[in-house]
């Protein structure tokens, strides 16, 4: 016997599609609802480590959190064959009153915007309050979207980028020519020599990492953005060594789930003393450097905080604005 639904009317479940998300979201309101996440009370509970299912050249891996605004509860879910090379994000939220299915969001974009967004909130909150002169490694689109939303909250001085490719240096820096000074160079020490913040959204093809910690430049701002798995590389143990502090949106995942800070403590690094979560830094209970000489290191693995407080404010603008397709069915909310 099954339990009863409930008799009381719930709001109906709107479907939010990749081309809604990218008419619906902006890169200051995204790092603005970012930041209210980030400085809110937010318990260890409301934000559990990711869950990971493996199968022979396939992954599906499940995001899940209670926001903070006591709104929504929700479930980023990300199916991936990396044997294939195809991968789909899907996102749900629940209504924390009625437990109702609110949306159904197509992931993709939102993954991108929040990565993106939260990055350039720690550079927002760890890198002097100046014109900014930027190094970036990568030249895909998490180092596009890096970049883009950190010009949208801070004025960047000059932007230097490297990609072991030409044609895409190039092609990246050209992109970007006509809103700040850019320049592409040839060698990565070229992008972090002299710069107040370094953007990493790069890995190698044998996952060697690609920054190097030696030729950072006393008192910058690292981000890292391209190695979240156990077998992947970024940052070398020397820059995890040179940080001061390392700020980290997930820290127990990033200690003990990403093959940068593995390595380091292999080599010998004392990471649980300059681990620090992104939510004490944001909250205003952590203070990441001591000394102007300082380098501090923002290392994200991603949260589903970041993805439930961008899909609340996306469903907020498509119910404001008509967007989105109403379901003709969904599940019902039973009484239990």
């Amino acid at each position: 016997m099954s339990d009863a639904p409930l008799s009381a009317p719930v709001a109906p479940t709107l479907f939010i599609s990749d081309a809604d998300v990218a008419a619906l979201a902006d890169w200051p309101s995204a790092v603005d609802v970012l930041a209210r996440a980030y400085a809110a009370d937010i318990k260890p509970a409301m934000v559990p480590q990711r869950s990971m299912a493996r199968g022979e050249g396939i992954w599906l891996r499940g995001l899940t959190a209670v926001s903070p605004t006591g709104w929504t509860m929700g479930c980023k879910l990300i199916a991936a064959s990396p044997r294939t090379g195809r991968a789909s994000y899907l996102i749900s939220l629940f209504d924390q009153d009625t437990m109702a299915l609110s949306a159904l969001i197509d992931g993709n974009r939102v993954t991108g915007l929040r990565t993106a967004a939260t990055a350039a909130l720690a550079v927002d909150r760890l890198a002097p309050q100046r014109p900014l002169t930027v190094g970036v490694i990568g030249a895909g689109f998490e180092a596009r979207n890096a970049l883009e939303c950190l010009a949208a909250v801070r004025t960047l001085k000059t932007v230097r980028i490297f990609s072991p490719t030409p044609a895409s240096r190039e092609r990246f820096a050209e992109g970007f020519s006509a809103r700040m000074d850019i320049a592409a160079v040839t060698s990565p020490q070229s992008a972090v020599q002299d710069v107040d913040v370094v953007i990493c959204a790069a890995r190698s093809r044998d996952e060697s990492p690609v920054l190097h910690g030696a030729r950072l430049n006393p008192g910058c701002t690292v981000v890292s953005l391209g190695s979240t798995l156990p077998e992947q590389r970024e940052v070398d143990e020397a820059t995890m060594a040179r940080a001061a502090c390392i700020v980290a949106d997930m820290p127990e995942e990033v200690m003990h789930d990403t093959g940068d800070a593995l390595a380091a403590l292999k080599a010998g690094v004392d990471l649980d003393s300059k681990l620090a979560s992104l939510n004490d830094l944001v909250a205003g209970r952590l203070t990441p450097r001591r000394h102007a000489h300082d380098i501090v290191l923002y290392k994200s693995v991603g949260s589903a905080l970041q993805d439930i407080a961008m899909a609340e404010m996306l469903l907020a603008r498509a119910r404001q604005l008509g967007v989105g397709v109403v379901l003709p069915a969904s599940i019902v909310p039973i009484s239990k």
